[in-house]
């Protein structure tokens, strides 16, 4: 099978929708994971969803180092194969796969290393830290599977391959559905290991998931083998993905170390604050699902355009895009809006945790748009080898507005301090983002570089 840059032709809408649709599916079945998790651990007690509030804002950062490993493994292939570099964009293939595996296994041990030490910065209370540390340990055993998992999607995109990374997805997300109520709060004489089953339930859905990712690999156009493998010319292939994946990971990443550094914040506010603050980002994150699988979508697009020389049609496919993020988020939002106090009871049947979860919605809704449109030039950016902007606006939204935000205005106004801090942070990050993404994708430095000399 000859791999082809097949986005180079042809409708880009046509190109955003066949790729972006089988995404949100597969995006929206790892959302739902959250969700389902927040609402076995919610049965448990208030207590516990506490505990998961404060742990995930660090797994989303954790994951955000994956996407980060995804996305340069995308991003070369697709720009290989724009080029029409069959053997590179295979050789990257396989040093991609080799290379999320390692960085999975030093992920893995920094975080069994740090556990106490980075839930003690967070101000999690003594009593939250034994629960905390039952569900990680068993996460940070998992970190290589994850990573794995991550890479070979990666590999997937690069292609094109829409439909397959959404299979992995929901490969990984129905085990959770399955295995959540009877890991967490038992069943069939079973007992659960409550909060530690949702880590479990976790762990197994990430090893049958590569399972699925490989075995659809091998009948894509790019083979993970040995021979491949040793082929492989590990210094061009590690800078070309670090000079990606190094930028997109901590770009993915920034913006839940704000939400930890949030989480701090509102622990002085009480333990619904904090509850309620975790359970609607839950539900935040499966909101805004079109959004994040779009940003996800538009790498391998604008990266195969601008690989073929064409960014006529990488500039068309980021205007489609933010067009769409304007609409939909400001749908949502309404939606959000009006209903906060619906979905809360759908976590807790606790007055004040629901009051903090609707408080926050009712604010914060109002960014998703911006949030979308930040994404979205992210992904565009890293497609084409300007990471480092990416990192850079990310980096700004979260550190020069956020942050400063919630911490000034903390003393006054309280938790909603931090629910407006989201707000205004992703308002003026989004405008800035697609004043930046425009003027790259308008710079004199179109087009492809030619394959020879990129080597």
């Amino acid at each position: 099978m000859s791999a082809t840059a097949k986005l180079t032709s042809g409708s880009i809408r046509g190109h955003l929708l066949t790729q972006t649709l089988p995404m949100i599916l597969g995006v929206a079945a790892i959302m739902s994971v959250g969700l389902i998790d927040a609402y076995f651990i919610g049965r448990l007690g208030s207590t516990e969803l506490a505990a998961v509030s404060f742990i995930f804002p660090i797994t989303i950062a954790i994951s955000s180092l994956g996407v980060g490993v995804m996305v340069g493994i995308n991003s070369v292939i697709a720009r290989a194969l724009g080029e029409g570099d069959r053997d590179r964009a295979e050789r990257r293939a396989n040093f991609g796969a080799i290379f999320a595996l390692v960085m999975g296994l030093v992920f893995a041990l920094v975080l069994y290393l740090l556990l106490d030490p980075l839930f003690r910065l967070m101000q999690a209370p003594p009593q939250l830290l034994a629960l905390i540390r039952e569900y990680m340990v068993p996460y940070a055993i998992g970190m290589p599977f994850l990573l794995l998992q991550m890479g070979l999607n990666g590999i997937l995109r690069g292609q094109g391959e829409a439909k397959a990374t959404s299979y992995v997805s929901l490969t990984f997300s129905i085990a959770n559905w399955i295995l959540d109520p009877l890991l967490i709060t038992g069943g069939f004489g079973f007992e659960g290991f409550g909060v530690a089953g949702a880590a479990w339930a976790t762990l197994i859905g990430w090893v049958l998931a590569i399972v699925v990712a490989l075995v659809l690999i091998d009948r894509s156009a790019l083979k993970i083998h040995p021979t491949l493998i040793r082929k492989c010319r590990m210094g061009e292939s590690a800078k070309a993905i670090l000079s990606v994946a190094g930028p997109a990971a901590f770009s993915n990443a920034i913006n839940p170390i704000g939400l930890s550094v949030l989480t701090a914040l509102l622990a002085s506010q009480g333990e619904a604050a904090v509850a309620g603050f975790g359970a609607a980002g839950r539900l935040q994150s499966f909101a805004v699902v079109p959004l994040l699988a779009l940003s996800g979508s538009i790498g391998a697009i604008v990266g195969q355009n601008w690989g073929a020389g064409m960014p006529d049609r990488s500039r068309e496919a980021m205007r489609e895009a933010a067009v769409f993020c304007i609409a939909y988020g400001l749908i949502i939002a309404v939606l959000l809006f009006a209903l906060g106090q619906w979905f809360a009871r759908f976590f807790t049947d606790d007055p004040a945790v629901i009051a903090e979860f609707a408080r926050y919605l009712e604010i914060s809704v109002w960014g998703y748009a911006g949030f979308g449109v930040l994404i979205v030039a992210n992904g565009a950016l890293n497609a084409v080898d300007k990471a480092r902007f990416a990192l850079g606006q990310s980096f700004a939204r979260v550190f020069l507005v956020m942050l400063p935000f919630a911490w000034l205005l903390r003393p006054v106004w309280g938790a909603e301090a931090v629910y407006a801090a989201e707000l205004a942070a992703n308002v003026i990050g989004g405008s800035f983002a697609a004043f930046v993404v425009w003027k790259i994708l308008r710079s004199p430095q179109q087009g492809a570089v030619p394959a020879q000399t990129n080597r």
